[in-house]
Parts: C-alpha cells; sequence; structure tokens
C-alpha cells in the first residue's frame, strides 16, 4: 500500500508536438477531459516472435485486471523515455529488455468507461526481445502470457483488454517486425 506521506508523482504535461509545457500530478492528469502528457508503451517478444501482455494487478487504480502490452507507463520530469521504458521494464517484470530500440510515438485520447479517467497520452513507443525468465512484480501485475497474432486475436475477442492497447500495437507494428526480422507474422 502506498505510504500517504510519499511525493506526489508527476508527469511532464506536453503540446500536440510532444514539447514539454509543464509538469502535473500523475492522477489529476487522468481525471476528465485529461492533460495531454508524456508517456510510454512497450513491446518484448521471445525468441519465437510471440508477444509478451500482462495483466494489470487487480490494485491498480487505472485499469485493474485487464490485459494489456509487455510494460506501460509515465517518464518522470525530465527523464528520457527510453529510460523510462528500461526502468519500468525491470521493476515490473524484473528483467532487462534486450535490443529495445525506438518505435515511433502516436497520440491518442481514450478514456476509460471502467474508472471514469482519461489517457490522454503523447505516447513514445518502444520494441525490444525479453531474454531472461520474467519475474513480475504482483503489485503491478496479476499475469503475464506469450502469445502469437492468432492467440492474441482470439484472446481479444474475448478478454478485457485496456482501452489503449490496440492503438499502441497497431502503431508500433512496423518495429516489432524489425525486432523479430518477421517471425511471428506481426
Amino acid at each position: 500500500m502506498a505510504n500517504s506521506s510519499a511525493a506526489p508523482i508527476m508527469l511532464e504535461l506536453v503540446d500536440e508536438n510532444g514539447t514539454t509545457i509543464g509538469t502535473a500530478e500523475k492522477l489529476s492528469a487522468h481525471v476528465p477531459p485529461g492533460r495531454l502528457h508524456r508517456a510510454f508503451s512497450v513491446f518484448l517478444l521471445d525468441a519465437a516472435g510471440r508477444l509478451l501482455l500482462q495483466r494489470r494487478a487487480l490494485g491498480k487504480y487505472h485499469s485493474p485486471g485487464v490485459w494489456s502490452n509487455t510494460c506501460c507507463g509515465h517518464p518522470y520530469p525530465e527523464e528520457p523515455p527510453f529510460a523510462a521504458a528500461t526502468r519500468r521494464v525491470g521493476e515490473e517484470l524484473g528483467v532487462a529488455p534486450s535490443l529495445l530500440r525506438e518505435a515511433g510515438t502516436v497520440r491518442y485520447n481514450h478514456p476509460d468507461p471502467a474508472s471514469g479517467l482519461v489517457e490522454q497520452e503523447y505516447n513514445h513507443l518502444f520494441a525490444g526481445l525479453v531474454r531472461e525468465e520474467l519475474r513480475p512484480d504482483p503489485e503491478e501485475i496479476a499475469e503475464t502470457a506469450f502469445v502469437t497474432p492468432e492467440e492474441l486475436e482470439k484472446r481479444h475477442a474475448t478478454d478485457a483488454f485496456s482501452t489503449w492497447f490496440m492503438t499502441v500495437l497497431d502503431a508500433a507494428r512496423p518495429a516489432i517486425r524489425e525486432v523479430t526480422g518477421g517471425a511471428g507474422g506481426w
């Protein structure tokens, strides 16, 4: 449980071009209508070209219990997105990403009907490989799964996914194909 006397987590607010224009406390940036802020999404694949998904822990205040990409989050103010992505993969999954590369950016506005919060993000995308045994933090991750595109399609049709998942996956597909050398059919 979070310590109530802990300093608030701050995010970088950005304009439509991704230029930093200020900061805001994390939760306040997600309250409707949302404030555009910097975020990142990571897609890691195994040697067979299967995508690592995570089901968010049930204790998360935002989008608990839904499936999403390997890792996502927000850089601290002035923290480079690549450094933040690498840091959070380690914190959440207990591994270091391998051959992590930038995969572009995507801008979106996704309200989450379940929580009432809004994802108004300028999202930096990253793709790479995972070559170590996962050690997920149960405070962050309820479950993990490696999936092929066909398995993802079936799972997406039946299971709950984060509101941003398909937006970030579609934007990252070209880099995912590069990382896998075309393996896996992404």
